[in-house]
């Protein structure tokens, strides 16, 4: 079977979003639960899985909703971070991961994944959020920056908050005559990939460092803090601090609206879909195999152009026929309707469109076909 390619994802609808008791009482088992024909699931067993600390109120509650609908099943997802979570799949001590970035070509090929009965693997977008510039600063909850002021904030060229940079492009609000101190990840993570990707591509000069998983400068004033909670904490513990988080993790902290063309775009799942929605597939990848290419430098007018696009993977062939069950059927309701939803409510994700979701169930299809 050869999927077909896509080049955008369709409009976010506002939708009114059920919570996790009336899918329950009301919905029944979920989308691509494992469903017998007396009603009840035929699923049962434990998947164990690690990954992206962005997935982790989403995860919460799609995990919640599953076992609800499966109540022989049980699903530990722990939000590692993404590098870890692709290392433990490689060692194959986690059944599937939510990763903020897929498999390079080149580690898939390599075919080295413990996890797997098989080389081929499936990968598939289940989370698209913003990735929010926030900071901590007494009486000021909103800024305007550009590529470049945030490239050389984190590159430790601007120190102080009230430095003319800043100041020109935020008339009227009063700045203090404040250290500056960037929190950014310690560990390995797709949400750092993200973040430097996007400063990599449109503010080469601030940011003359490639997009990496790891943080690429050598610090003499930044803090490093642990997964998407600590950075959270980290930037609501200090004083002048400033970091980037899964916009899902905001809260009450003080959030920057960034320069895309002539105008300043505030983060929203929906400012941050456009952008997917205006990114191709990338080439050359094989059939269960969906990987957008995201080039913030092309981001359409009107569009948030830190997007995280969050990749459930998992193996097309498994050892135990009940994990592979179990792995399918809880991807199959993660891209579902319902399954959505409950991530938008959760986490203020953007819901992938029907087109999206279609590909990717096609894809989650290839897990534990007859080869």
């Amino acid at each position: 079977m050869k999927l077909n390619r896509i080049a955008r994802v369709g409009a976010v609808a506002a939708v009114a979003v059920l919570s996790l008791s009336a899918c329950a009482a009301n919905e029944g088992t979920p989308a691509g639960a494992g469903q017998p024909s007396d009603g009840g699931s035929s699923l049962s067993g434990t998947v164990k899985a690690t990954g992206a600390s962005s997935q982790g109120a989403a995860q919460q509650a799609w995990t919640a909703a599953f076992q609800i609908a499966n109540p022989d099943v049980t699903v530990n997802y722990q939000p590692t971070g993404s590098g870890t979570g692709r290392d433990n799949f490689i060692a194959g001590s986690s059944n599937f991961i939510g990763s903020d970035r897929a498999y390079k070509a080149d580690e898939i090929a390599a075919g080295k994944f413990g996890a797997c009965a098989t080389p081929d693997i499936v990968e598939v977008p289940a989370y698209i959020s913003p990735v929010a510039v926030v900071f901590n600063l007494e009486g000021i909850t909103e800024l305007n920056l550009t590529p470049e002021v945030i490239g050389e904030i984190f590159n430790e060229k601007i120190e102080k908050w009230n430095d003319p940079k800043i100041a020109e492009i935020n008339e009227g609000v009063e700045l203090p005559d404040l250290a500056i101190t960037p929190v950014f990840r310690g560990d390995e993570s797709g949400t750092t990939g993200t973040f430097t990707a996007y400063l990599a591509s449109v503010a080469p000069d601030a940011w003359p460092y490639e997009d990496d998983d790891a943080w690429p400068v050598k610090t003499t004033r930044s803090e490093a803090a642990q997964q998407t909670s600590g950075v959270e904490a980290a930037v609501k513990a200090g004083n002048g601090t400033i970091g980037y988080i899964d916009a899902s993790r905001v809260g009450d902290l003080g959030s920057a609206a960034v320069k895309v063309g002539d105008e300043f775009v505030p983060f929203s799942s929906e400012a941050a879909a456009e952008l997917v929605a205006s990114s191709p597939l990338e080439e050359g990848r094989a059939d269960g195999d969906l990987v957008y290419d995201v080039d913030p430098a092309k981001a359409p007018a009107g569009s948030y152009p830190i997007a995280l696009v969050s990749y459930l993977i998992g193996c097309q062939q498994y050892e135990d026929a009940d994990t592979a069950a179990i792995v399918k059927a809880y991807f199959s309701y993660i891209v579902s309707e319902e399954g959505q939803k409950v991530a938008n409510e959760a986490a203020g994700s953007a819901p992938l469109s029907t087109e999206v979701a279609s590909e990717a169930q096609a894809a989650i299809d290839l897990i534990g076909a007859k080869q």
